[in-house]
């Protein structure tokens, strides 16, 4: 998978379309991604013990990579994979060519 856990993301469509935010979690087997911010939900809390109170929590839902751009500088671009000299694997900006971590 291309996007990483710690990227910065665009969401490219859907009702968050636009907003920028940064990636909690990647699922590499589902092709998923955790977005802060993004894909909000209410779940709700049954009192317990420990919370004996209860409540709604707003929970973040994965969503699709193909549906997030990786946020480089100020564009936003589709991601690649190319071996530099040295034989390592690293990935870059396809819409400029840059390297990135």
């Amino acid at each position: 998978m291309k996007i990483k856990k710690g990227d910065t993301v665009k969401v490219i469509t859907g009702k968050y379309k636009g907003k920028t935010s940064r990636v909690i979690k990647a699922m590499p087997k589902s092709n998923k991604i955790i977005v802060e911010g993004v894909n909000l939900a209410k779940k709700h809390i049954r009192p317990t013990q420990e919370n004996p109170q209860g409540g709604i929590n707003e929970i973040e839902l994965p969503i699709h990579a193909s549906n997030v751009q990786l946020l480089a500088g100020n564009s936003t671009s589709k991601v690649g994979y190319k071996y530099l000299d040295d034989g390592k694997k690293v990935r870059f900006l396809k819409k400029t060519g840059e390297v990135v971590s």
